[in-house]
């Protein structure tokens, strides 16, 4: 008699083994605490939904614990830290490292539990399970598949698609199917659960809005992926046209204040948060087993940023101080996202750099007696920090946030309806396509609203929404597919990749502008590249010549400085700059699945869709 343990759905298959492959003791090796005969488990409705829940956390785990932080937001150079898993950013990944092995075998187990979900309710649910719970299950099942082969597609390329496990149990070593394919896979996914969500919600659980959010982003990408620069208009005005469902049809909203969306008062856990179409639900810190929270908190917290224990140190990287020194307007996104020196947060009460509860007056410009500041001359990671236990009603443990990780929210849908009006115009002043993207803007309370905008515009408006998120790499990998050269010119041209700034580098300035000193790192080492000119203790700032006390101008740019970065490290013998290329935007595979699969190293097969 088939076996089903609730917790793994029954599910034993990962392609190629990979799910039994560790560096160290796995999680996943724990014997099942309940086993159920499948024939019987499926006689309920709470039954067939509990069978959904390990869908939105237990099975994302692994990719959610450290591969995503590296692969969606370091490989965009949202962020960087030389010693907290540089060769993300570096792009010097190999097929043995192990989050990239753990993120593979992540994606693989969405896959496999939803392929065993699809087969086990349409096989084995009583006649008391309602017809809406089974619509809802499938549909959920097919939006999981869809989404994590939409990962894998624009991490790896080419990958192993398959929805019958027992056939792949069967015959493990199949070829891989080409990107485009992958890419119809995931929208004939996505179309399936449209077809099967309800329009609403009052369980977290998705809707009908989730999948066509999700279809509106793979169509966007499938619209011009190798397609030789040119956009497909009817998918365009598809995408056009789910994006105006969701946001005119769809009980979605953006939050009015853009630093609630971090906050655990507001995390869509606690159905305070109008903005998620789509996010991973974890479970409570205090309670949840490993493998059942999201247990990244201590890589992205910073010592002293919590009374728990924290060490990451994930900084603003040069770019993104670029683009927020363009439009000092675009502060509250800014501030939300990193902290800058001396700023105020008056949600986020722990017990380091406090101002004194006698100086917390409001003729000090303070709304009560508690509030952090942000007292160092860094610029660290202030999204997904919650500040301490009491900022989280106690819900805060070691190693685990109580805050969900975001799919998809609405400001999404406005940013691809903006894209998809732009289509394959050099630049538009489509009245809904402003009105699209000034939406962002305007929760932003951005000083200016654009009248015209271009590609350039999205990308920047996308890094900064987007930023620290784990989802501009995506993106910008879309973007690629359509646009090589262009993005290349980006990658290579436009970014500073790898290059430090330490404490005491960053200034805040009354104009509220932001000075900061930067060096780049060897990307052969994690030691830093610098000589006279470019030490820490050097006077080289984007703005100006310094003394070594970093306080005391001595030229400006009015004066005659001038500042550029490229050139001056350029000019240094054993520079190597991170250099991107088709070879290494995509990530190699993990080796143990090339050992044991040949066709790894074959040319890519269209996927049979039996139509």
């Amino acid at each position: 008699m088939k076996k089903l343990n609730i917790l793994l759905m029954g599910v034993s298959l990962v392609v190629m083994g990979t799910l039994t492959t560790s560096c160290g003791e796995d999680f996943l090796d724990k014997a099942p605490q309940h086993d159920y005969t499948a024939d019987t488990y499926y006689a309920s409705d709470e039954a067939v939904l509990k069978a959904v829940e390990p869908l939105y956390n237990y099975a994302w785990f692994n990719y959610n614990y450290r591969a995503m932080i590296g692969m969606g937001s370091a490989r965009a150079n949202d962020g960087w830290n030389p010693y907290n898993n540089p060769e993300w950013a570096t792009f010097q990944v190999t097929g043995l490292d192990a989050n990239l092995a753990n993120a593979w075998k992540s994606f693989y187990l969405v896959i496999s539990m939803s392929n065993q979900l699809i087969s086990d309710i349409n096989q084995y649910c009583t006649s008391e399970v309602s017809q809406t719970a089974k619509n809802l299950a499938l549909g959920e099942a097919y939006l999981m598949r869809g989404t994590a082969y939409f990962f894998l597609v624009r991490l790896w390329g080419d990958v192993i698609v398959y929805e019958d496990n027992v056939a792949m149990t069967q015959n493990p070593v199949i070829p891989l199917t080409k990107e485009e394919d992958v890419l119809k896979f995931v929208i004939r996914d996505f179309r399936r659960a449209i077809e099967l969500l309800p329009k609403g919600s009052t369980s977290m659980h998705a809707t009908k809005y989730t999948a066509e959010g999700m279809l509106a982003k793979a169509l966007l990408a499938l619209s011009g992926w190798n397609n030789g620069g040119t956009r497909d208009q009817s998918m365009l005005n598809e995408v056009v046209e789910l994006c105006d469902d969701i946001i005119n049809n769809g009980s979605y909203s953006l939050m009015e204040n853009y630093a609630d969306l971090f906050k655990y008062d507001h995390n869509n856990f606690s159905m305070q948060n109008a903005e998620t179409l789509f996010a991973l639900h974890w479970a409570d810190p205090l309670t949840a087993e490993w493998g059942e929270k999201s247990a990244n908190f201590s890589d992205l917290a910073w010592s002293g940023s919590s009374d728990i224990t924290a060490w990451g140190g994930i900084y603003a990287s040069v770019d993104m101080l670029d683009l927020y020194n363009e439009d000092i307007s675009d502060s509250i996104r800014f501030q939300a996202t990193f902290c800058l020196p001396g700023i105020y947060y008056d949600y986020w009460d722990t017990g380091n750099d406090l101002v004194s509860a006698a100086d917390k007056t409001p003729e000090n410009g303070y709304k009560n007696a508690y509030g952090y500041v942000y007292t160092k001359k860094f610029c660290q990671l202030k999204k997904w920090v919650v500040g301490t236990k009491a900022d989280c009603n106690g819900h805060l443990a070691d190693m685990a946030s109580p805050l969900n990780t975001y799919i998809q929210r609405l400001a999404d849908i406005y940013l691809i309806k903006a894209e998809a009006i732009l289509g394959n115009s050099e630049s538009t002043s489509d009245a809904e396509g402003l009105a699209a993207i000034n939406a962002i803007r305007q929760r932003a309370k951005v000083r200016d609203m654009l009248t015209s905008y271009t590609l350039e515009d999205i990308i920047k408006e996308r890094r900064k929404e987007f930023c620290m998120e784990f989802q501009n790499w995506y993106d910008m990998v879309t973007w690629y597919r359509w646009k090589p050269q262009y993005m290349l010119d980006f990658f290579n041209n436009k970014q500073h990749r790898a290059f430090m700034i330490n404490q005491g580098d960053v200034l805040f300035n009354e104009d509220r502008t932001i000075s900061y000193r930067t060096f780049p790192n060897r990307q052969s080492s994690p030691w830093y590249f610098y000589d006279e000119e470019m030490s820490p203790r050097g006077c080289y700032w984007n703005d100006c010549m310094r003394e070594e006390d970093s306080e005391t101008v001595i030229k400006t740019r009015d004066q005659g400085y001038v500042y550029d970065l490229d050139a001056l490290c350029r000019s240094k013998d054993g520079y190597d700059p991170v250099t991107l290329s088709e070879s290494n935007i995509f990530l190699p595979y993990p080796e143990s699945d090339v050992l044991r699969n040949h066709y790894f190293n074959e040319p890519a097969q269209n996927y049979d869709f039996g139509e």
